[in-house]
């Protein structure tokens, strides 16, 4: 059985602006990458990427910002809070003729639990 792929075409000129400003910061693209299969905490994305904590942070609220980032909570037994983050993307297509820029996204089904 084949699966149809869904992808959805960025059509404001000032999302695909940040998108492309996102594709550009290898933080941002390796924080999507890094959540693509299932949630990690902001300490797991820093230990496993080998990127400072307080990118980390910026990094995540940018992905939020842009919808491309999906935020999940809960609080372990000691009472205290904690966030896992998940890549809301599975890929993202980029097209530019210098006059028209197309930017495509595939989403990431598996972060719909």
């Amino acid at each position: 059985m084949q699966e149809l792929i869904q992808t959805k075409k960025i059509m404001d000129d000032e999302r695909k602006q940040v998108i492309m400003e996102i594709l550009a910061d290898k933080y941002c693209k390796q924080i999507l990458h890094n959540t693509l299969e299932k949630p990690k905490s902001a300490m797991e994305i820093s230990n496993e990427k080998k990127i400072p904590i307080s990118t980390v942070y910026r990094r995540l609220q940018t992905l939020y910002d842009a919808k491309l980032l999906a935020i999940s909570g809960s609080i372990n037994q000691d009472g205290k809070k904690y966030f896992l983050y998940k890549s809301k993307v599975k890929s993202i297509s980029l097209h530019c003729d210098l006059e028209v820029t197309t930017i495509e996204i595939v989403p990431n089904l598996s972060h719909v639990s």
